[in-house]
């Protein structure tokens, strides 16, 4: 039996947040004992956490650099005595390899979810100086990888996990999820999940949409998900004909459940790490889209598992819509194809039996 204490920001409905609670609930109990603490606030996971009998506490730190959070971490984790400390994001990244915060005998795991190219210089300079300070860097593609070996984590110190998915419960029906969309049975419907943030490049999808929907008269464009870039968008649709053809969803917390609704999924993303979102789709067999960067690569195998085009195109987008609305056996096979990749390659007990492999190594260090 050892002791794992997992730090992170906030237990919010997010990727990071999503991968956590999957580990720390599918670690063998008779194995391994463990304990979340969130920096920030809990969130939709800490109630899955706790259900599964899974201690959260919650140090309500207040702005970017708070020290009696931190010395409230300090004493967390003196009291807890983990074997293994393992953080997500930035701000806990950095604060478990602080000096006088993580006990001595703790070996330390930071996990990188994203090639973060959107991180300012002095955050970039911290992670440099505070590379050699913890014993593995998890990050769950390839690319993120890349993106911190070239930052200076020794290549040795780096371990590749990637992200677990399960096959999304199939709740809805094609027909009732679109009806909980408010969408129409008849309708060829383009979706995406997520947040709406700049780096999703959504711009890009709703030109896209606006050149499909000449060409296919009776379709929809549903953007499941809230973020800053909503009103962007909002503005981008006023002064297109097809503006009333697009929804938004907003925030959902059933949005895997939605997945049938859809004919086709696209993510346009500038930078990922390892795509929740595109994951779930690919398992639930929805034809996928993706922007050709590194990280979508590694999901989407062009011609095999889904379409790829270049980034920032929106005809290209556009013509791998067509080709997807066109073909339907190839576009079946496509998706049938990526659900099974998932499947076999993704699932959440994948992802566990990796970590518990690389605690047992740096234990027996």
């Amino acid at each position: 039996m050892f002791r794992v204490a997992f730090v992170i920001p906030t237990l919010d409905q997010s990727g990071a947040e999503r991968q956590l609670s999957t580990l720390a609930c599918g670690l063998p109990r008779d194995q391994v004992q463990a304990r979340v603490f969130a920096l920030d606030r809990g969130g939709c996971y800490e109630q899955t956490l706790q259900q599964a009998g899974i201690p959260v506490q919650i140090l309500h730190k207040q702005g970017r650099f708070d020290l009696a959070a931190a010395l409230r971490l300090r004493s967390a984790l003196q009291t807890f005595q983990p074997d293994i400390i393992q953080s997500f994001l930035f701000s806990a990244n950095t604060l478990i390899r602080l000096p006088g915060i993580a006990p001595a005998s703790a070996r330390l795991i930071v996990s990188e979810r994203c090639v973060d190219s959107w991180k300012s210089p002095w955050q970039l300079w911290l992670d440099r100086r505070l590379s050699r300070r913890a014993d593995c860097l998890t990050a769950n593609s390839h690319s993120v990888a890349a993106f911190y070996r070239d930052l200076g984590v020794p290549a040795e110190r780096i371990t590749v996990i990637p992200n677990g998915t399960a096959t999304p419960a199939a709740t809805h029906s094609r027909q009732s999820a679109r009806h909980a969309l408010g969408l129409r049975n008849s309708a060829f419907v383009v979706g995406f999940t997520g947040r709406l943030a700049p780096q999703k490049r959504l711009h890009d999808l709703i030109w896209a949409f606006q050149l499909l929907h000449q060409v296919i008269e009776d379709s929809q464009l549903v953007l499941i998900g809230g973020g800053p870039d909503e009103p962007r968008l909002r503005q981008l649709l006023a002064g297109f004909d097809c503006s009333s053809k697009v929804v938004f969803a907003g925030h959902r917390s059933d949005a895997a459940q939605l997945l049938p609704a859809l004919d086709a999924f696209v993510l346009p993303s500038e930078f990922e790490g390892m795509s929740n979102s595109l994951m779930e789709a690919m398992a639930a067999g929805i034809p996928c889209a993706a922007s050709h960067i590194d990280a979508n690569r590694e999901l989407i195998r062009d011609g095999e598992t889904g379409s790829l085009f270049p980034l920032g195109s929106g005809p290209e987008i556009a013509r791998c819509l067509l080709r997807f609305q066109r073909n339907p056996e190839r576009t079946a096979r496509l998706a049938s194809q990526a659900a099974e990749f998932v499947r076999n390659e993704l699932s959440p007990e994948q992802m566990i039996s990796r970590h518990l492999e690389l605690y047992r190594r740096l234990l027996n260090r």
